[in-house]
């Protein structure tokens, strides 16, 4: 009987502790989700400062109302319009910046809307409606789905019709329907290099400034939702702008490709 007593305090005892063990909530996008760096940052994170880290993967849009509902503690996102909003309307505090790398248009070997031949983004928007090539969009406000229409506008294009696929997916659910359509699509290229594996596609039009792709990592503010771990969510943001997290984002790799470049660090 005293063995038994001793063991249910023991275990009593181990569930406290387990349950004690501080967590941290962070929305982010489900770019940095499907990448695999979150894999090898947060880790090291718990690790270090005996925490538990709570990811929620959703598109920015949605991360952010998570944030402003005081659902999260920090969040980690890449739509820079949707960013300033939030901390300027009072949500969100000291907005980082972590990382980058560049939006890619993706699109079968065949290429119907000849997107490797234009010479620039606009003219490259254009062929996709021109040749009512299908087009397979996040859909779901996400950082990469504000840029998509972004590009449309600039194009002076209002995107719709049959060729037009809004079907509110993350990143990674996108390309694997895209692939399987033959259909064009735009990614983040960290996603596109962690998905190479799984799909054909292939890029079909890089490298336009327009495609700059920036993350920053931003905290909820205190004075909105008291409760909230402000201090350890400012440890995290210190954590991923440190010379040992700036180190693990320059160092991800996939393929030899780099996925992410650091902001903070050369």
């Amino acid at each position: 009987m005293k063995i038994l007593i001793s063991s249910f305090l023991l275990l009593s005892l181990f569930a406290q502790c387990v349950n004690a063990t501080e967590r941290l909530r962070m929305a982010t996008t489900t770019s940095t989700d499907n990448s695999g760096l979150l894999n090898l940052l947060n880790p090291v994170f718990e690790k270090k400062y005996q925490v538990k880290l709570d990811v929620i993967a959703v598109g920015t849009g949605k991360a952010l109302r998570l944030a402003e509902n005081g659902d999260v503690d920090l969040v980690f996102v890449h739509a820079p319009g949707a960013e300033l909003k939030f901390v300027n309307a009072g949500y969100g505090i000291e907005r980082e910046a972590v990382m980058h790398n560049d939006f890619v248009i993706l699109g079968a070997a065949a290429d119907p809307a000849q997107l490797k031949k234009a010479v620039n983004l606009k003219q490259a928007m254009q062929g996709i409606q021109r040749s009512a090539s299908t087009f397979v969009s996040r859909g779901d406000d996400s950082g990469t789905h504000k840029k998509e229409m972004t590009l449309w506008k600039m194009a002076n294009i209002s995107p719709g019709g049959s060729w037009y696929l809004s079907v509110g997916q993350g990143m990674g659910a996108v390309l694997l329907i895209a692939n399987d359509k033959l259909a064009y699509t735009l990614a983040d290229r960290g996603t596109y290099l962690a998905y190479t594996n799984k799909i054909d596609l292939q890029i079909a039009f890089e490298n336009d400034p327009a495609l700059n792709n920036p993350y920053h990592i931003i905290l909820v503010n205190p004075l909105k939702h008291p409760h909230t771990k402000i201090d350890l969510a400012r440890q995290y943001s210190a954590f991923i702008r440190s010379e040992q997290g700036q180190r693990i984002i320059r160092d991800f790799r996939i393929n030899d490709q780099v996925l992410f470049h650091p902001d903070v660090m050369p």
